[in-house]
């Protein structure tokens, strides 16, 4: 299908009007929604219309803001200043942080940390504890290798550090 001087006007009244790409094809006939994008490419038209303009935005409710705190109210969100790599450049936006309170652990004196077998990959067996300990990548890399359950891949003590209750993670945080 060839542009002619009238199918381009026609297109040309049409995009002014607003109309999408699909429905100015659909008007024109034989051509594609991509062939309507590129020709008003190729002829540099501004941006369509809005069919309604900004009349929907003004009218749009703006966001409802918290209720005010007293003053002595402390404040558990804080601002920080952070750089973010953008392309080539860098840059820089203040966000939100919360604050957590900082929790105190105790430490538990009576846990029992079972001895290791210290077995490798290959002397392991369905009935031995699968916990890795330290670095794979080190000559000193082991695997527990002490007795497990029939339902698990490590001992009790291992399972406990595995497996621990939801509450109990939410806690910790």
């Amino acid at each position: 299908m060839n542009w002619t001087d009238e199918r381009v006007e026609k297109l040309k009244k049409l995009w002014s009007e607003g109309l999408s790409a699909s429905q100015i094809a659909a008007q024109l006939g034989g051509v594609s929604r991509n062939a309507v994008i590129g020709k008003v490419h190729r002829l540099s038209l501004p941006g369509r219309a809005k069919a309604g303009g900004s009349a929907t935005a003004a009218a749009r409710p703006k966001r409802p803001t918290s209720a005010p705190r007293a003053p002595n109210y402390a404040s558990r969100v804080s601002t920080r200043t952070v750089a973010r790599p953008s392309g080539a450049t860098v840059l820089k936006e203040e966000i939100e942080v919360d604050l957590v309170a900082e929790q105190n652990f105790s430490i538990s004196t009576d846990v029992v940390v079972p001895m290791s077998r210290r077995l490798e990959l290959t002397q392991l067996t369905e009935r031995t504890c699968k916990w890795p300990i330290g670095d794979p990548l080190k000559e000193e890399f082991h695997f527990c290798g002490n007795d497990s359950p029939e339902s698990s891949p490590y001992c009790n003590f291992h399972a406990r550090l595995a497996y621990q209750p939801s509450a109990e993670r939410r806690r910790m945080r």
